[in-house]
């Protein structure tokens, strides 16, 4: 799951960059935004992976779940203000929503696993 998860915050990110390279000048601040936070999406991901510590990885973890939020927020934006921009934003849509659910998860059960071992 860890590799998957590596190449797929990668490629988010690099969706992210491509998918924003098509976007009007308009858009520029919200390009701005989205290559950020969804390239900091996999930085982070890549940084919790060398967690010290169990906090540590759950306080990385919840980095990636802000940056994801953030992403899809923009995504969100862009699919409002510009509705020929579809198929190919909603598919971004859809991975980051599928990439949230995970990571919510994978904090939700590490945080139990913790608490049953105190």
């Amino acid at each position: 799951m860890k590799e998957e998860l590596l190449h797929r915050t990668k490629k988010f990110a690099i969706d992210g960059w491509k998918l924003c390279q098509t976007l009007p000048n308009e858009f520029l601040d919200y390009k701005k935004q989205l290559v950020r936070s969804s390239s900091s999406v996999g930085a982070n991901y890549r940084a919790a992976c060398r967690a010290k510590s169990t906090n540590d990885f759950i306080n990385k973890l919840k980095i990636v779940e802000e940056e994801l939020d953030e992403s899809l927020f923009f995504i969100e934006l862009i699919l409002e203000l510009s509705p020929k921009e579809n198929n190919l934003w909603k598919s971004m849509h859809d991975e980051g929503d599928q990439l949230l659910a995970i990571l919510v998860k994978s904090i939700t059960t590490i945080k139990a696993k913790q608490n049953y071992k105190s």
